[in-house]
């Protein structure tokens, strides 16, 4: 079943991110990642709960194969350097 990796990232240290993003891609292609939004323009209609700021969308074949990616020695190399850059929000949610 499709599941979606997604994001919302403070960037603090631009520059320093735009080296997660070239690096983040070809991960996120290795495990069968697609991105779907990647810091689009954000229209937000509701903020009760939450107030986004710049999201990431990731379409994954599965579940498994979002974890597999985000918990793959290789990804926590590279998230280091988005945790020196950025804040942010990550979860991944089933589809239908």
């Amino acid at each position: 079943m499709t599941a979606y990796l997604v994001v919302d990232t403070s960037l603090t240290n631009p520059e320093l991110y735009e080296q997660y993003k070239l690096k983040a891609k070809p991960m996120i292609e290795k495990y069968g990642g697609e991105y779907l939004a990647r810091g689009g323009k954000l229209s937000v209609m509701e903020h009760d709960l939450w107030s986004p700021t710049r999201m990431v969308l990731v379409k994954f074949p599965s579940a498994e194969q979002a974890e597999k990616f985000y918990r793959a020695d290789e990804y926590q190399e590279i998230l280091k350097i988005s945790k020196l850059s950025a804040d942010r929000t990550v979860f991944i949610l089933q589809g239908v």
